[in-house]
């Protein structure tokens, strides 16, 4: 009976839930439909092996967005490195010979969502070309590279009447 209550006083229930996005290299249009669904599949698949779920994953022609669960063992800067490494590596492996080397950004946004909020950002990553097409964006999202229009959290652009 003792052991079975320290075993369950060991177990831990975690839920880190984040928006990264991401850039390509001075925001060059690279990933055209012939890399994104392979660039896309990479990142997944380095995500999930580092025990991390892939909630959503999409972006346009120049960034990637994705929504990850995170396992409690992981750091968000580990991820992307992780991520960034191994999808810019395949890149470069099936880019043509007369092409430039692709290089992402060396910088990258990382947002927190409350469990509430998921469903929200998982759609917002899934209609990504739609919403570039209506310019319908969250400017905190996708200019997550140049300094801040103000001081609204991500919290606030989601959820604008809380």
């Amino acid at each position: 009976m003792r052991e079975e209550g320290a075993l369950s006083r060991r177990r831990s229930r975690v839920e880190i839930y984040l928006h990264f996005v991401w850039a390509t290299k001075y925001r060059a249009e690279t990933l055209t439909p012939e890399f994104e669904r392979r660039i896309h599949r990479c990142i997944a698949r380095e995500v999930q092996g580092m025990g991390c779920s892939v909630l959503a994953i999409g972006g346009m022609l120049d960034h990637v967005h994705i929504v990850v669960r995170m396992a409690a063992n992981r750091m968000p800067m580990e991820l992307v490195k992780q991520a960034k490494g191994a999808s810019g590596k395949l890149y470069n492996s099936i880019r043509a010979e007369n092409s430039e080397p692709f290089h992402w950004q060396d910088g990258y946004g990382c947002f927190s969502l409350w469990y509430t909020q998921v469903d929200k950002a998982v759609a917002y990553v899934h209609n990504q070309k739609e919403r570039h097409c209506d310019n319908n964006l969250l400017e905190i999202l996708e200019q997550f590279d140049e300094p801040a229009p103000d001081t609204k959290t991500i919290h606030e652009y989601i959820f604008p009447d809380n």
